[in-house]
């Protein structure tokens, strides 16, 4: 009965573990550590073409020199990347070209809707006439009427105008997917989100799955498909494909040093909603400082909002942690004055029981006395003898098995009292020094795994010492092909230890199941598994088993 008891307070406690999520999102930290790496190289980049600006001769040169860092700068910088689209406008009407005076002001409205400026980007684009411009400038000017209304949508994000915002938008992306060129990655992507905005979510998935496996696809482009991966996988309930795909975002974007993001945003919102509020914080960090060097200031105000919720839930968190490693100790100090009960007990216990065979040692002897004297009873008395010897052997029987474990028993309680009482003085310690990572960290390193599996050794050795033939009689129970084969380091495997906690007085399933970490319905399925092989009778098979003596 006790031993049962000190099994099932070995037994580890198990948490859900997003083990696929972790690995990727540590991945992410490393590529955090790494940012400031990719904003020099981008910054390399950046001088170079300056370089090639200032060695320019001839304004069509210039323009070129231009437009490549309007390129670097559009999603990493918001002041730069407009006045270089300005500077654009500017060369373009010196060169008195229509064509690239829409082309700039296209690349204006773009970066104001970066930013959250509507009503300036708004303006931009209705000085382009698309009627007068190529296929490039029309599908360009679509897109960003489709983004611009899109946007829009988020924005007001309510009953009056989201739903109108959105049909719009779709009907500027159907005009921009005319002008597009077909398979590239802005039709594909942009029929994605058409479908997506309408509900047609398998085919959105489809199309963005489609451009993932496109080997060509540049870090931005696959941060901005991973991102609307990520919010299809919520929409299905799928948290950790919703959790991925946003950390793949934001890894590439990291890689890609873009500025203008909402992949960590998105990121820390999933792992708030998630309780994983650590790493919620440190995201959400992330996305102010990069909405702050952009510049984008509506962004700034939107991210910012999501802060102080993360770190009050943060602090909650913390709190609560404390207070249930303060249960924790007082559990534990509790489960050390029970188990001395427990030892007191049992020693008392166990010297009743010296005084017992004693007692009964004496009653045999004096029956032996006896019989010498009185020869009229010898038949009597010898049938007397008998039943007391048998009474005896049960007795040595039990008084051997009784003394095995209870020196095991003191054994494993002096060990687990020394275990409690180190873990106790340490969660003492850190509680008082206010480090809720370091009992985390000391949390990690307790392997109740390798406990257990010491545990269910030592019981192996000891019910192998008190019934040392248990698996050759075991397997006389079995064809010679059926019989249980050990491996060299094995004393029990699992279905003889189900037996073996049988023989010890253990029967109910539930119970096994507890001591073993199974499911009553495996402890089941190894049972009807063992006595389907079997050659005597089942219903025979576990009294044979139980029949089984010891030394």
């Amino acid at each position: 009965m006790q031993l049962r008891y000190i099994l099932l307070l070995l037994l580890p406690v198990t948490a859900v573990a997003r083990s696929g999520s972790d690995t990727l999102m540590k991945a992410l930290n490393r590529t955090i550590q790494q940012a400031d790496t990719y904003d020099r190289q981008k910054l390399q980049r950046i001088d170079r073409i300056k370089t090639l600006y200032r060695e320019a001769k001839t304004l069509p040169q210039q323009y070129a020199a231009t437009l490549q860092l309007y390129e670097e700068y559009k999603v990493y910088k918001f002041d730069s990347a407009f006045t270089y689209a300005s500077n654009l406008e500017n060369m373009a009407a010196a060169m008195n070209d229509s064509i690239k005076i829409a082309a700039s002001k296209n690349k204006l409205a773009f970066i104001l809707l970066s930013a959250g400026k509507f009503k300036e980007a708004f303006e931009y684009l209705q000085a382009v006439h698309p009627a007068q411009q190529t296929d490039s400038i029309k599908g360009e000017y679509y897109l960003l009427m489709g983004r611009y209304y899109n946007d829009l949508a988020d924005y007001n994000n309510d009953n009056n105008y989201t739903a109108k915002y959105q049909v719009i938008a779709n009907n500027y992306f159907d005009s921009a997917l005319v002008y597009i060129p077909a398979n590239s990655f802005e039709s594909l992507y942009y029929a994605g989100l058409k479908s997506l905005k309408r509900d047609s979510l398998d085919k959105a998935f489809t199309l963005f799955r489609t451009l993932l496996d496109r080997p060509s696809l540049t870090d931005h482009q696959l941060a901005i498909v991973s991102s609307t991966l990520s919010f299809i996988y919520a929409l299905h309930k799928d948290r950790a494909g919703a959790i991925n795909s946003q950390v793949r975002a934001a890894m590439a974007d990291i890689r890609s040093s873009t500025k203008e993001t909402f992949a960590t945003f998105n990121l820390a919102q999933l792992l708030y909603e998630e309780g994983d509020f650590e790493q919620a914080s440190i995201y959400i960090e992330k996305a102010i400082d990069d909405a702050t060097f952009y510049g984008a200031r509506q962004r700034k105000m939107q991210v910012s909002a999501m802060l102080p919720i993360i770190q009050g839930a943060k602090i909650s968190y913390i709190e609560r942690q404390r207070k249930l490693w303060l249960t924790y100790a007082l559990i534990a100090t509790l489960v050390l004055i029970i188990l001395g009960l427990l030892i007191v007990v049992i020693y008392k216990q166990f010297n009743k029981l010296k005084r017992a065979e004693k007692t009964i040692s004496d009653a045999r002897n004096n029956l032996e006395q006896a019989n010498l004297q009185l020869h009229r009873v010898n038949e009597t008395l010898k049938s007397l003898n008998t039943e007391l010897q048998d009474v005896n052997a049960k007795l040595r029987e039990a008084n051997k098995i009784k003394e095995e474990y209870i020196g095991y028993f003191f054994n494993i309680s002096s060990v687990f009292f020394e275990k409690i009482v180190r873990f106790k003085n340490l969660i003492d310690q850190k509680i008082a020094d206010r480090k809720p990572d370091e009992l985390r960290m000391v949390l990690n390193n307790i392997n109740m795994r390798n406990e257990r599996e010491d545990l269910l050794k030592s019981f192996d050795k000891v019910f192998l010492k008190l019934f040392p033939t248990f698996v050759e009689e075991f397997n006389k129970l079995f064809n010679e092909e059926d019989q249980i084969v050990l491996k060299n380091d094995e004393l029990l495997n699992n279905e003889l230890r189900i037996y073996a906690l049988m023989r010890m007085g253990i029967t109910e399933n539930e119970k096994i199941a507890q001591i073993l970490e199974y499911s009553v319905k495996t402890i089941y399925a190894y049972k009807t598994k063992i006595r389907n092989r079997t050659i005597v009778p089942k219903e025979e098979f576990d009294k044979r088993v139980m029949a089984v003596k010891s030394i």
